[in-house]
């Protein structure tokens, strides 16, 4: 135990952090305030800047560096190649869609990502204590870039086969991500965030007997237990995403918030329905209601996150949890409506007494 407590305290020294606890970077899920107050508790805040274009990126970092120079943690998806187009499925995918909003526009699977590169120009600018990959890997020469500048590499890994990757490419940590965790799965090829879904407590260990590197812990994590388990398990740091979502400052809709409160593990669900790539939800009635034997298959990502923005944004605005993006982890229930500096300093002092 002493073992394990040493090492959390050396990496998070390394990473200039009090505590080593980090918000995981959701995107559209973490505004400055949330991460602010993480930072301030001395853990590390955090952007999913996957929907951002670069200059809402260096609008995000200035509005949290407002509150002081603390670590932060940036992090976008590598591209996937470009989808194939089917118009007659997409058709039908609109037409069950309808169900659940008003029409869809013909042109909504246009949506494209931003732009890449200009992205990751726009974080390496930023200068974050880390920049994080999730679905694969950056190019050599961008971590060429980032290591120049002091910036480190966390690469996301859903397997042992990924995170022994991402090290030989010059990771500077792992960030372990069990299927427990709610949003996105990281894996690096589409078909395996469905057929891999590997728990955290089988894959956390199997990494950290592989890689030389740090091993960061995600997915149902929420509670000191579950730190305390992770970090015995040889786990560097443990990154916490549901569990700040009830918290004051992450303002989700009311109704998103509630139900994380009542959801037990068996109600969520991986499903592809809300962007074309699989992602852990609560089981909603729209997300129910596309397992039916008639429903049509979610379109290819990013085409399917184009086709259902309409419904997501109405949902969201009419408090409506049937027809939301209610991204959700397994350990749900866990997650306290306390403000989220108390939250942080709670879980490391309750780890620590479990530690010792």
């Amino acid at each position: 135990m002493k073992a394990a407590l040493k090492r959390a305290n050396d990496f998070a020294a390394e990473l200039g952090l009090a505590l080593p606890l980090l918000l995981a970077p959701m995107a559209g899920s973490c505004p400055p305030s949330l991460s602010i107050a993480v930072a301030r508790a001395g853990g590390m805040g955090a952007c999913g800047c996957l929907l951002m274009q670069p200059s809402e990126i260096e609008g995000w970092v200035a509005a949290f560096r407002k509150a002081g120079e603390f670590p932060l943690q940036l992090n976008v998806w590598t591209p996937d190649p470009a989808p194939r187009r089917d118009a007659a499925h997409e058709a039908l995918v609109r037409a069950f869609l309808a169900n659940w909003s008003a029409p869809i526009p013909d042109q909504a699977g246009d949506a494209t990502p931003p732009d890449f590169a200009a992205q990751c120009e726009a974080m390496l600018a930023a200068r974050p204590t880390a920049i994080s990959s999730i679905m694969g890997l950056f190019p050599s020469d961008y971590v060429r870039r980032m290591k120049t500048a002091g910036v480190k590499w966390l690469a996301t890994a859903t397997t042992v086969g990924e995170a022994r990757s991402a090290a030989a490419a010059g990771a500077d940590a792992i960030i372990a991500q069990g299927a427990e965790a709610g949003g996105h799965r990281g894996a690096f090829d589409p078909a395996d965030a469905e057929r891999s879904a590997i728990g955290l407590f089988a894959l956390l260990p199997a990494i950290a007997d592989v890689v030389e590197i740090p091993v960061i812990a995600a997915g149902g994590i929420a509670d000191a237990r579950t730190i305390a388990a992770a970090l015995t398990l040889g786990a560097s740091a443990a990154m916490i995403g549901t569990g700040f979502l009830r918290c004051p400052e992450a303002g989700i809709p009311i109704a998103w918030a509630d139900a994380l409160a009542r959801a037990l593990p068996e109600d969520t669900m991986i499903t592809r329905a809300f962007s074309g790539r699989p992602g852990r939800s609560l089981m909603t009635a729209y997300a129910r209601a596309t397992l039916a034997p008639d429903a049509p298959a979610p379109a290819p990502y990013p085409v399917q996150r184009g086709l259902t923005a309409l419904m997501r944004s109405s949902g969201a605005k009419a408090n409506d949890l049937a027809r939301m993006q209610a991204w959700s982890g397994q350990a749900a229930r866990l997650a306290p409506t306390m403000p989220a500096a108390e939250f942080v300093s709670r879980l490391w002092s309750d780890t620590q007494d479990l530690l010792s």
